[in-house]
């Protein structure tokens, strides 16, 4: 069921806002913050977000995203004695929201002023997957060194953060306080009510989220422009190819302007078959990205895949795995096993490192 429908299928009443609760309640809130996909989470994935006045409540809004350095000014920061922390995270190193939360913290702690963060499930805070950021590798989808599924939540990692000293000021450099959830273990599936991004609508997309992005600047297509984004993936250059005959044409929408192959017809896989049981089980899975690629040179051995590296060499699927070796054993023919393989003592690793920041049971 896509976020904002009930059961019914009619568009769903949500709660208050945070913003107009606290104004409500008389708190003196002077400005707030404003990260990728803006202030309410409606902006394409990377697009510039302006600030500007909230009109219910005359609160100035200031987009960190458009700032360039993703700091607050000097000035903003001397508006305000406490910030508070409360968005809607999926538990991926390639979503920037905890990026937004790492400057914020920086920024405070160098300021003397105090953090709180209101926590929130993680919905993938279920299972660890993925590599972790390598040195070379660091970008607007990479700040810490993680694994790509950290398992943990923002008030979790904040801890982890300031306690592990990733802070340029130094170890528990910020004044942190987290208000923990209720009845929560990160082994719990939490439905969430509302996207937390354009392009993530349901949790269908959520859980696939760590498979598919890695097609993102591909030759293929994640789905954006699409009522299914993150949930297929395809391209025109896979016409004809044995299971590839789902067919799906992106177009010029909210949420998705100008995507990947506008108004051309891309033959891939539709993922909405797959039973959710069996998507929860396989975590971060390659499977998708390794055999599109052997497909696609067979099919088209002159089409780039992992299209053009930058000025470093490094493709964006470096980027986004914090390293180019699982790119590197994909091109080398290696399995998805063999890749996993790769990983799991970092993994586990790190699992022991972050034990001391956990707030919730596994």
């Amino acid at each position: 069921m896509p976020f904002g429908m009930n059961a019914d299928g009619s568009a769903m009443e949500y709660g208050e806002h945070i913003l107009d609760a606290l104004v409500r309640q008389g708190v003196d809130v002077t400005v707030a913050f404003s990260p990728e996909h803006g202030f309410r989470g409606t902006e394409d994935a990377g697009a510039a977000v302006n600030s500007y006045v909230d009109e219910k409540t005359g609160v100035p809004v200031v987009s960190l995203y458009s700032s360039g350095s993703g700091y607050p000014s000097d000035g903003d920061l001397d508006r305000f004695d406490t910030l508070v922390i409360d968005i809607q995270d999926v538990g991926l190193r390639f979503y920037t929201y905890y990026i937004s939360m790492y400057y914020l913290m920086d920024a405070c702690a160098e300021a003397g002023k105090k953090v709180v963060i209101l926590d929130r499930p993680n919905p993938n805070g279920f299972y660890v997957d993925g590599p972790l950021l390598q040195d070379g590798f660091y970008s607007g989808v990479g700040m810490l060194p993680i694994p790509v599924v950290h398992g943990m939540t923002l008030g979790e990692l904040a801890q982890m953060i300031n306690g592990e000293g990733w802070l340029p000021a130094g170890k528990d450099a910020c004044s942190l306080t987290v208000v923990p959830c209720e009845n929560y273990r990160h082994d719990t599936l939490t439905a969430l009510v509302t996207r937390p991004s354009p392009n993530l609508k349901d949790m269908r997309a959520i859980y696939l989220y760590p498979s598919t992005c890695l097609f993102e600047n591909t030759a293929c297509s994640v789905g954006r422009g699409t009522t299914h984004p993150f949930e297929s993936f395809g391209s025109p250059w896979l016409q004809g190819a044995e299971g590839y005959d789902f067919t799906f044409t992106p177009e010029d929408m909210e949420g998705a302007h100008s995507p990947v192959f506008e108004g051309q017809t891309c033959y891939g896989k539709d993922l909405r078959e797959i039973p959710l049981a069996q998507i929860l089980k396989e975590h971060l899975n390659l499977e998708y990205v390794v055999d599109a690629f052997k497909v696609m040179q067979t099919q088209n051995p002159g089409i780039s895949f992992f299209g053009n590296p930058d000025g470093n060499g490094n493709y964006w699927i470096d980027y986004l795995c914090g390293t180019d070796r699982v790119r590197r054993m994909i091109e080398e023919g290696r399995s998805p096993e063999e890749i996993r393989a790769s990983w799991q003592e970092d993994v586990e690793n790190f699992k022991a490192q972050r034990k001391p920041y956990l707030l919730y049971e596994d």
